[in-house]
């Protein structure tokens, strides 16, 4: 029987997960596997694409569906519960028992907490993360957990459910000089809009800065180009997205 598993999110033209997933299959000699986009406009088209397609086993979650999706799921594992967010669903098949059940996981931790590990040294100690979205949740769960005193930087600050958010206008050199972890967890700069960058005050980061930017398309993002000019140290999102697929695709094929 063909299985297959695909990405929701829209616009889905910036897509690495089919080029991925395919040439994983072809690889792996996986013919009974196919890995599907599906650019829905509305995260309540989600029920009808199911329906519609009876052979899928699982799916990728991306902007801006990370958070509303949980309400369309049957279960959540602990780590999407802690973390509020959801990027994968396994999807078991319809029975005699039932229609088919949606458990929602979230592998951006894993694929973050991979990726960052090599470069994080001890001046990491407090991090500004960029967004609220549904990954800046993912990226706030596993730096708590290493202990990196975080704080929000977000366009609506009224609309903030934390204290500890500030707006881009309140960034100056003193909060700059004391977050030397900054991770950008927005779409800004992401193909085609690669000249733009998060509006951050740039001429204050310094050489024990370290940027990090979950954009992996293009590789060198604006955000990356003006933290290297300080002389920061620079990582792109590519590992971390990398490291989650495979995350996805243990969970999509743990038998239990």
């Amino acid at each position: 029987m063909q299985k297959k598993y695909g990405l929701i999110g829209f616009p889905l033209f910036h897509s690495f997960s089919k080029a991925y997933f395919t040439e994983k299959f072809e690889r792996e000699n996986r013919a009974d596997c196919e890995y599907e986009l599906y650019p829905i406009d509305g995260i309540a088209q989600l029920p009808q694409l199911i329906k519609d397609n009876p052979e899928l086993c699982g799916l990728n979650v991306t902007i801006p569906y990370k958070e509303s999706v949980i309400a369309y799921l049957d279960e959540l594992d602990e780590t999407a519960k802690a973390v509020g967010a959801v990027n994968c669903i396994k999807i078991s098949p319809a029975s005699n028992l039932g229609p088919p059940r949606l458990k929602g996981y979230n592998t951006d931790v894993f694929g973050f907490r991979q990726s960052i590990k090599p470069f994080l040294e001890t001046q990491h100690e407090r991090a500004l993360i960029l967004g609220t979205g549904g990954a800046s949740k993912a990226v706030h769960h596993v730096l708590k957990e290493i202990g990196i005193d975080c704080y929000f930087v977000t366009r609506d600050k009224s609309s903030a459910k934390s204290e500890r958010v500030f707006s881009y206008e309140e960034l100056n050199e003193y909060i700059i000089n004391a977050f030397k972890l900054i991770v950008n967890t927005t779409s800004v700069g992401m193909f085609p809009e690669v000249n733009a960058a998060p509006e951050i005050p740039y001429q204050y980061v310094s050489p024990s800065h370290l940027l990090y930017d979950l954009v992996y398309n293009p590789a060198e993002t604006e955000f990356m180009k003006r933290g290297k000019a300080q002389g920061a140290s620079v990582v792109n999102g590519l590992s971390m997205l990398k490291q989650q697929a495979e995350e996805a695709w243990r969970t999509w094929n743990n038998p239990s």
